[in-house]
């Protein structure tokens, strides 16, 4: 009776994962699409924990599982609580590093119980647990190359890791890799050489290293799915290990997301997924563009011009990016465009699939605020309605809008989808300085006839524009 019950406490959270996911596509109903996948976490949780068997005996030690359970909890809830917008990408990766330690953890310990079991029957049939094995040594490898990969990334959106790069550093990771299999390899051929576990967990942390560290600042969105679909994946061989049900859709569906993002943000960043996994694109090569052709001089728009401009427009497109997010400015833009509506003025919202640091990001922020969704656009739709547009007002983006994606053979970002803003009558910057974006390279943008420069904090801008169009 309680297997039979378990077993639809498992189905019931699968289909909540599922249809939590399907909700999450949608803006409008990704909210309760959360809650619903995280009730169905729980009542699988609470299922494992008082209803699971093994070898006809339930769980014990309900004394460290809740405590475990509660410190957890507690940690979370109270990060999630504090964490600022700006900083939610490095939450992702430590989250989703913790997700990989996790699946490595469960690996280390099943086949320590694995290894246990064959020593007391002096090896036994060793065929017999080759597939475990199997599933074990997947799980370790990529659960640890999740871990450490999601950890430097995390250094690296926090700036306290520097992007790293020598000669012939992608065909060391390749062989540091080609080792990890094969150390796996020789694992699954004989279980009973428990040393080869530890030197395969070894390798893959390393090879995790390795495969983010030259990685560029700009191209952390593409990282951030791919580690996410790894400790999807990750997960899902504990699913098999355990043979739950709930634990290995779960899995399944993390990889299969994460894996789908991974693609699109590839397109969106015109980067090759082969490129991705052996860690060869982005890196340093930016930095060394950022000192390119010299350019002209740039114009600048007083706050009471931009007021003038843009009261009197009839449409009017923002544009945001991580200065936005670093301003914290999204509720008083918001401000602004129903100012701007009160006018008259229809304003609409051009987001770029990787604007700010993490795929969505923007996306959230606005959310925060209550923009509507309806008036957020994506690249396709936002670049055929730029020629229509009188005034584009971007705060804090850079590679995004730059040019030199089009027509710059040589930048590093070159082939990369733009928001092509340049269509419009009139383009506006908001930006502290005139430093180059995180891909580390000088735009173009700010130097062309149509474009004038605003300086200064996004919020304060803002809220002083806010201001002057009252005024008028």
């Amino acid at each position: 009776m309680e297997s039979n019950l378990l077993t639809i406490i498992y189905l019931i959270g699968s289909i909540t994962f599922i249809i939590g996911l399907k909700m999450l596509s949608n803006p409008a109903s990704a909210r309760r699409g959360n809650r619903l996948a995280g009730f169905g976490m729980m009542i699988a949780i609470a299922g494992t924990i008082f209803l699971y068997k093994h070898e006809g005996e339930k769980l014990h030690n309900y004394i460290w599982i809740f405590s475990a359970l509660f410190i957890g909890a507690v940690i979370g809830r109270f990060s999630a609580k504090k964490v600022k917008m700006t900083a939610m990408p490095e939450m992702v990766s430590m989250f989703n590093g913790m997700g990989g330690a996790c699946a490595a953890l469960i690996s280390l310990v099943e086949f320590n119980h694995l290894s246990k079991e064959l020593s007391y029957t002096g090896g036994g049939d060793i065929s017999s647990v080759q597939p475990t094995v199997l599933i074990i040594v997947l799980g370790l490898i990529i659960g640890s190359v999740s871990f450490a990969g999601s950890m430097i990334a995390w250094g690296k959106l926090n700036g306290t890791v520097k992007d790293l790069s020598f000669k012939g550093q992608n065909l060391i990771s390749l062989f540091i890799l080609i080792a990890a299999l094969g150390a796996g390899a020789y694992l699954i051929y004989d279980p009973t050489q428990s040393i080869f576990v530890y030197i395969i967990l070894v390798l893959s942390l390393l090879y995790g290293v390795m495969f983010v560290m030259p990685i560029g600042g700009a191209d952390m969105p593409v990282v951030i799915s791919l580690l996410n679909s790894f400790t999807g994946v990750a997960a899902a061989c504990g699913g098999f290990l355990y043979n739950n049900k709930v634990m290995l859709t779960g899995g399944i569906l993390v990889g299969a997301a994460g894996t789908l993002l991974t693609i699109l943000m590839c397109k969106a960043m015109n980067r090759s997924l082969r490129n991705v996994l052996i860690g060869s694109f982005g890196g340093n090569k930016a930095a060394g563009a950022a000192g390119g052709k010299e350019q002209g001089a740039y114009k600048e728009i007083s706050l009471p011009d931009t007021a003038m401009v843009m009261s009197y427009a009839n449409k009017v497109m923002i544009v945001p990016g991580y200065g936005l997010a670093v301003a914290q400015a999204q509720h008083i833009c918001h401000d602004l465009e129903k100012i701007l509506a009160d006018k008259g003025v229809e304003v609409k919202y051009a987001i770029h699939p990787v604007a700010g640091r993490m795929p969505g990001h923007m996306n959230v922020l606005l959310a925060e605020a209550d923009v509507s969704y309806e008036k957020l656009l994506e690249i396709d739709e936002a670049n055929d309605e730029f020629k229509t547009c009188d005034v584009v007002l971007i705060l804090g983006a850079n590679d995004v809008v730059n040019p030199a994606a089009k027509n710059d053979p040589e930048s590093p970002i070159y082939g990369m989808p733009i928001l092509e803003v340049e269509q419009a009558k009139t383009v506006i910057v908001n930006k502290r300085s005139m430093k180059p974006g995180y891909a580390g390279i000088e735009n173009d943008l700010f130097f062309r006839p149509k474009t004038s420069m605003l300086f200064g904090d996004a919020k304060k801008v803002l809220q002083d524009l806010v201001s002057e169009i009252k005024n008028m």
